[in-house]
């Protein structure tokens, strides 16, 4: 196909006038029978680089999805775009099924979803014999990889089912791997080294925000309070969840839905059937919540403890800002997320446990750094990124970096004098110097570190003792205590520097805040644009959709900026094509006129 016809298909189907990032590399491949692995950001339109070839070529694109709501969400999408598409899976019903079985079988599908435990098996080989395939879609590629962080083995079974359709080209798609899951990715779908394309990992438009943990409802309330619209916050146990979200419920007057494991079924579906259809719920869920939604309009996504790997908290935020508008994702931490973290190595098989502690490093160094954010995620990822971005906190309020080595040396010794066995309490009093009688007791004030620490280091103890714990060089024991581990000899001897931290004033980052909120959103007070999501709210309850199907936030402001009065003015919208205009042209173009 001509590139005047692929951008009028584009057009037509999704109602882009141009395609974005890669995309027209990758949709090139596919449509010259190569293989390919995509490497593209959340937001940077991954499904649309199968779903158009899938409109143009003769036969059915087979997808392989990993999770059930994500196959039904982009089904819904796909139909509003007047694609035709059916899925087969464990929560059709058995007509459904046999519905989309007969409609492969006919030619009537352009996109077969499937997960990859039906994919694998005979059956659905012979399935696929009886019709003409297109195009193999592999969604969520990395977790093929054992080296990538949601390794699913059926995954490992796909190669043998794309093996017996030889002509049909394969493209592997996603957001999150780095150079050995690439690699890895590519050998076991057997996909040439030539067919790799990296778009690149930047979220330009999410602001990367970190904050040591202390009032956690309080500072999860201030993050709601500037970023209205829906929200996800991710917390690390059941108890957690269900506690955050009555509390932050009842602080702040909005909808709060817990999700995770222990819930009943049909409570979880419900929770997120609300949070996929809402402009404003937020969902405080454990990390089995998200992978499968592909909602656009998340404005922040918030982790209420480290998460397991750089990978990981890229994927978890990558699920705020998929439509392009500003997004923030807030990390808050403590030490003893960390110490947590190491423990639980012990638990781990034996040949992975040094690439976990690498990864646990890894989050250490985002948490700590004062450098650019960003660029620590990206360099994580193989970039060569800018050494500024503009939007992560350290770059908006450069924070004081202090060498603490001298002062690491005190902490480190007055924990190992004190026989490695208690708290930062009782090891921050040795070193002021406190009269405490339990430290006489024990004979601690004879030390020699006892009262060696004074004036503005003693202030800095405790964001000291974060960092060390952070990085491995503190360790906390089973009763409570603090002992040396990592690199804390190297410290003691003087051949590791301790560089660390210090936040910039509280009144200065409120104001801060206040100055780069708000900018590129949804218009405050607009009638028209609240008419056209009023109406646009009607259209998705009446078709039992979600909002965002009907159309995107950006294409309704640009409605309302450019108020079009026919339908060839509201046909040439980002974000409308044919399908949408037929369904919904007039009702808009009615709301518009009204106004």
């Amino acid at each position: 196909m001509t590139a005047p016809n692929l951008l009028d298909q584009l057009h037509t189907t999704f109602g882009f006038s141009a395609f974005r990032g890669v995309q027209e590399r990758v949709v090139d491949r596919v449509l010259a029978a190569q293989s390919s692995l995509a490497v593209m950001p959340t937001g940077a339109g991954k499904s649309l680089t199968y779903q158009l070839p899938a409109v143009i070529l003769p036969g059915t694109c087979v997808v392989i999805s990993p999770l059930i709501a994500l196959m039904h969400d982009q089904l819904r999408s796909a139909a509003a775009n007047g694609i035709r598409a059916a899925s087969l899976t464990s929560a059709d019903s058995e007509d459904a099924r046999e519905l989309a079985i007969e409609r492969f079988r006919g030619g009537e599908l352009d996109l077969l979803y499937a997960a990859p435990e039906r994919a694998s098996q005979p059956h659905f080989r012979e399935l696929l014999s009886a019709g003409q395939v297109s195009l193999f879609a592999i969604d969520e590629a990395h977790c093929v990889s054992e080296w990538g962080h949601d390794f699913r083995p059926d995954y490992r079974l796909l190669r043998p089912l794309m093996d017996a359709f030889p002509q049909v080209p394969r493209l592997a798609l996603t957001a999150t791997a780095d150079a050995a899951t690439r690699a890895d990715v590519l050998a076991q779908l057997g996909i040439p080294d030539d067919g790799l394309i990296i778009a690149g990992f930047d979220r330009p438009n999410i602001r990367y925000v970190v904050h040591h943990r202390d009032t956690m409802v309080r500072q999860l309330t201030a993050l709601m309070s500037e970023m209205p619209g829906p929200g996800i916050v991710y917390a690390q146990t059941r108890k957690r969840t269900e506690d955050l979200a009555e509390k932050l419920g009842a602080a702040t007057g909005r909808t709060v839905l817990p999700y995770h494991a222990g819930l009943p079924p049909e409570v979880r579906a419900a929770n997120q059937a609300a949070f996929v259809g809402s402009e404003d719920i937020v969902m405080v869920a454990t990390v089995a919540f998200g992978m499968g939604i592909d909602k656009p309009d998340v404005r922040f996504v918030a982790h209420a403890g480290v998460p397991k790997s750089i990978e990981s908290y890229y994927q978890e935020t990558g699920r705020a800002g998929r439509d392009g508008d500003p997004a923030t994702a807030l990390l808050l931490w403590a030490a003893d997320d960390f110490a947590r973290a190491r423990q639980r190595l012990s638990e781990v098989e034996e040949h992975r446990r040094a690439g976990e502690r690498v990864r646990i490093d890894a989050m250490a160094r985002l948490v700590e750094t004062a450098g650019c954010r960003r660029a620590l995620l990206l360099r994580h990822f193989g970039e060569d990124p800018p050494e500024k971005c503009g939007n992560c906190d350290n770059c908006l309020e450069a924070p004081g970096v202090v060498d603490a080595t001298t002062l690491a040396q005190k902490l480190l010794s007055a924990v190992y004098r004190t026989g490695q066995s208690f708290g930062f309490g009782h090891i921050e009093k040795v070193l002021i110097g406190a009269n405490d009688e339990r430290i006489n007791q024990r004979g601690h004030d004879q030390l020699s570190v006892f009262g060696i620490v004074t004036g503005e280091e003693a202030s800095m103890l405790r964001p000291l003792a974060r960092a060390l714990q952070a990085r491995g060089s503190l360790i906390p024991t089973e009763h409570g205590g603090l002992m040396l581990g990592g690199d804390a000899k190297a410290v003691l001897r003087g051949d590791a520097a301790v560089l660390i931290a210090l936040a910039p004033k509280r009144e200065r980052s409120r104001k801060v805040r206040r100055e780069r909120t708000g900018g590129g959103v949804n218009p405050a007070g607009d009638p028209l644009f609240e008419a056209l999501r009023a109406l646009r709210r009607d259209l998705a309850a009446e078709a039992g959709l979600p909002p965002y199907v009907i159309f995107h936030d950006s294409t309704l402001r640009e409605m309302a900026e450019t108020r079009p009065a026919s339908l060839a003015a509201l046909g040439a919208l980002g974000g409308v094509g044919a399908r949408k205009l037929e369904a919904y042209g007039e009702a808009f173009l009615n709301v518009i006129g009204q106004h």
